[in-house]
């Protein structure tokens, strides 16, 4: 049965390889790419040459405005039945920086805003257009655990703060390092984990909401703010390690987002699945009352662009 799958996040890395899957091997799926032209429609343009429908919706992620008006279009198109029922969400763009210093224009601090607050305003502006069964998949990071295991002392670990904190430059000691920039990072993806278990809560039954971990992908854009020392390395270097335990091949990451996007991932809803298993996230990621918290306070920060 036709349905429309959107995604964020797929122009590069493993988001590339996702979507190449998904277009290829979800023949009844319409497929709609929110993101920044000209790459998101020179995409669209050659996903849907193959005869796929494929189209693009420009939506810059470090504005929540952008977003707004993305998810409008969406609406609107979803709503005209010029499109199909919604049936998949997969909220897989991020971006991690050099410091903690960016901000957006909208005074966010910019890692925060493009990893919890651009999908908390796709989620709640479009949860209501949903067809059950449905699912929402978020890429997340296994640096939100903090030890050498998960990210071989590359990325501090997280650093919680009150989240009206954590959404404004400044949360972390000595913003201006890249020390900061990584703690902003890990944070922020544990500020993702803890919303995919509230949304688990609150989302209707039968939208489904789970996080994925790709694991350490070297390879990819992720750190294309970095020097050039350290983007050599991660792009000439590091993708050695894919073929230890240590680290996921792009084509691997990407195929598993793939799997869990399309359901072939047994995992109920809250899950946290890293690449094709659904495992436990940290300890710290299971917190409530923290959970509510950050609910609350991202329903206040982004109110303005969800009306």
């Amino acid at each position: 049965m036709s349905h429309t799958v959107v995604m964020t996040g797929a122009t590069r890395g493993i988001g590339r390889v996702a979507v190449e899957r998904l277009v290829g091997e979800n023949r009844n799926g319409h497929f709609v790419l929110l993101g920044r032209s000209p790459g998101v429609a020179a995409l669209a343009d050659e996903l849907g040459a193959g005869g796929s429908p494929v189209r693009w919706i420009e939506a810059d992620l470090l504005s929540l405005a952008s977003v707004r008006a993305a998810s409008g279009r969406l609406r609107a198109l979803l709503e005209e039945k010029e499109l199909p029922p919604l049936r998949t969400l997969v909220a897989n763009a991020g971006r991690q920086f050099t410091d903690a210093r960016h901000e957006t224009a909208e005074g966010f601090e910019a890692t925060f805003a493009i990893n919890v607050l651009a999908n908390h305003v796709l989620i709640r502006r479009l949860e209501d257009l949903f067809e059950t069964p449905a699912r929402i998949v978020i890429t997340v990071s296994d640096t939100h655990f903090g030890d050498f295991k998960h990210n071989l002392g590359m990325v501090p670990g997280p650093r919680w703060r009150a989240p009206d904190e954590l959404a404004r430059v400044g949360a972390f000691p000595r913003p201006g390092t890249v020390a900061a920039g990584r703690t902003a990072y890990s944070t922020s993806k544990l500020a993702a984990i803890h919303l995919v278990h509230e949304y688990a809560r609150r989302l209707p039954s039968g939208l489904d909401v789970v996080s994925y971990n790709p694991a350490f992908v070297p390879g990819t854009d992720l750190a294309r703010d970095a020097n050039a020392v350290a983007r050599f390395a991660m792009r000439r270097v590091l993708p050695a390690l894919a073929l230890t335990p240590l680290a996921t091949g792009r084509k691997v990451a990407g195929g598993c987002l793939a799997d869990v996007a399309l359901g072939r991932v047994d995992a109920p809803t809250g899950s946290y699945v890293d690449r094709a298993e659904v495992v436990r996230s940290s300890g710290e990621s299971y917190d409530p009352a923290r959970e509510r918290e950050l609910w609350d306070a991202v329903e206040d920060l982004t109110a303005p662009y969800r009306r």
